[in-house]
């Protein structure tokens, strides 16, 4: 008798689910005054840090900014556009890397534990590799916020140099991009702007 083992076989979301993370969620420009507690902020977390990185090295970090002092520090980096929607979010989370990601990769990686010394020295691989999937865990990030019944209103409008040199001077991390985090107002929503159509994005070989 053949022993075969079980496949885990994945059920497609239900459609309000998927409304959810895609159809109907917005990038909000402002925010209702509504707290989000902390635990959810960890829960945040647990959930992002699951979706894959390569070689499962993880370099993505995570700052939460809950305080309007927290917040003073990162406004003098905001681009104008995104000071008074950075100002009326909760929550502001900088996306961050870490340029020593790979010290980690004996722990997160442990079937491959030299695999750590192809970045030794190697600048290049250390940031094409770190900021790749930083992305990667940044776009993990917002599912999981809108899975979790959060808005988010993500943003590149920032001087990276000002923001680092406030949040990392030791520049052990770097950032990537910034996340607001709440409840959205949707009085300021913009109409939702257009998408490109498969035949214009795609391509099936």
């Amino acid at each position: 008798m053949t022993t075969m083992t079980a496949i885990h076989k994945a059920k497609r979301l239900s459609q309000e689910a998927i409304d959810q993370l895609f159809h109907k969620a917005r990038t909000q420009n402002g925010f209702r005054d509504r707290p989000v507690p902390r635990e959810l902020l960890e829960d945040l977390y647990d959930l992002a840090r699951m979706g894959p990185t390569s070689a499962n090295g993880s370099p993505g970090r995570f700052i939460f900014l809950t305080t309007p002092e927290a917040k003073a520090r990162l406004l003098p980096a905001m681009s104008p556009s995104n000071v008074e929607k950075t100002k009326s979010a909760p929550v502001t989370a900088i996306i961050a890397w870490d340029t020593e990601f790979h010290e980690n990769l004996p722990k997160l990686f442990p079937h491959a534990p030299g695999f750590r010394d192809l970045f030794h020295g190697n600048e290049a691989l250390i940031h094409e590799t770190a900021f790749r999937n930083s992305s990667l865990q940044g776009g993990y990030f917002i599912l999981a916020a809108r899975a979790l019944g959060l808005d988010v209103g993500p943003m590149s409008g920032f001087d990276a140099n000002k923001v680092n040199a406030e949040f990392f001077p030791d520049g052990k991390w770097k950032v990537n991009f910034i996340v607001n985090l709440g409840y959205g107002d949707e009085t300021k929503l913009f109409p939702r702007s257009p998408r490109l159509d498969f035949h214009e994005a795609a391509v099936v070989l």
